[in-house]
């Protein structure tokens, strides 16, 4: 479809397609236009003359084209957030009329350092859409996790992997992102010897990447910190007593990202991998289309996209 100018739209204002703002988020989200067009259904050059035709009825340029990356332009970064916006309220208005009210209940497993961030966004965006559906939430680590999942105690489980050949050969990949070692600002512990590190229990894939390449590097540490909590691990890093492991969207603020300029060695990446039931319920269903949107969205980089 093409964007569309209607006569007798209110006022005589133009109308925006959803299709064409479809299109524009997904090379926002997927970072390149040949994976929009896989992810939207069209061919890349279709994609390419839905830009253009939407630069055109805007009357100024959305994205920046260079030759290794495509960029937001400020018109563009505006229209991200109406557009993500109004295909919102396109679902919400599919969701409401054509189809009936779900009920029932699932149950829905998640390591505990996830329920800070991917809880409150999922949950209220799927109460919302199914208020009659009953979540229920169990948060342990991914190893306790599987086995409740393969008993078919749980519908869905988020579950953490390493990079290890095999490992993400289960489940769907939600998102990978590169480990990273994080320090307090001005902070030395990363200069001590032994290194002293903040960590989780044993079996926890940041903490199994951490000790395998300092292993490796022939670099010795020791546990100066053992918490559950990535909020625990935080701490223990900003107060100066060590360093910890985390993914790199856990970093945040308030503290350093340290580097092999700081004599600690690369971790590699991790993912997350959704898993689901065989024949899994409506409500499984539902609930996995959110959590695929939640990491969708948290894995988008507007301000820089790659471009092939």
């Amino acid at each position: 479809m093409e964007l569309i100018s209607n006569d007798n739209a209110p006022f005589g204002a133009p109308l925006l397609d959803a299709d064409v703002l479809r299109s524009f988020v997904a090379i926002v989200e997927t970072g390149s236009f040949a994976k929009a067009a896989d992810a939207v259904g069209r061919t890349p050059s279709a994609v390419s003359m839905q830009m253009k035709r939407l630069e055109e009825q805007l009357g100024t340029p959305v994205l920046e084209r260079g030759p290794r990356h495509v960029r937001l332009t400020v018109a563009g970064e505006t229209l991200l957030r109406y557009a993500r916006q109004m295909l919102e309220l396109n679902r919400a208005a599919l969701d409401t009329i054509l189809r009936p009210e779900m009920a029932g209940r699932l149950c829905l497993g998640l390591p505990d350092d996830y329920g800070e961030t991917v809880l409150p966004n999922v949950l209220k965006k799927f109460s919302e859409s199914h208020p009659s559906v009953v979540v229920d939430v169990v948060m342990k680590e991914s190893r306790d996790l599987r086995p409740l999942f393969q008993d078919g105690k749980l519908d869905l489980a988020l579950v953490s992997c390493d990079e290890l050949p095999g490992c993400e050969t289960e489940g769907e990949v939600l998102i990978r992102e590169p480990l990273v070692w994080i320090g307090a600002l001005g902070g030395t512990a990363h200069l001590r010897d032994p290194l002293p590190i903040s960590m989780w229990e044993e079996g926890c894939v940041w903490r199994t990447q951490a000790e395998r390449a300092l292993k490796a590097m022939k670099r010795d540490y020791r546990v100066a910190y053992l918490c559950a909590h990535t909020s625990g691990q935080r701490a223990a890093v900003q107060a100066g007593i060590a360093v910890a492991p985390v993914s790199r969207s856990f970093a945040g603020a308030g503290v350093r990202i340290l580097s092999e300029e700081d004599g600690l060695p690369p971790l590699g990446d991790y993912s997350i991998s959704l898993l689901s039931q065989d024949n899994p319920t409506c409500q499984a269903t539902a609930m996995a289309g959110h959590l695929r949107a939640f990491f969708h969205q948290s894995a988008r980089k507007p301000q820089s996209i790659a471009a092939e």
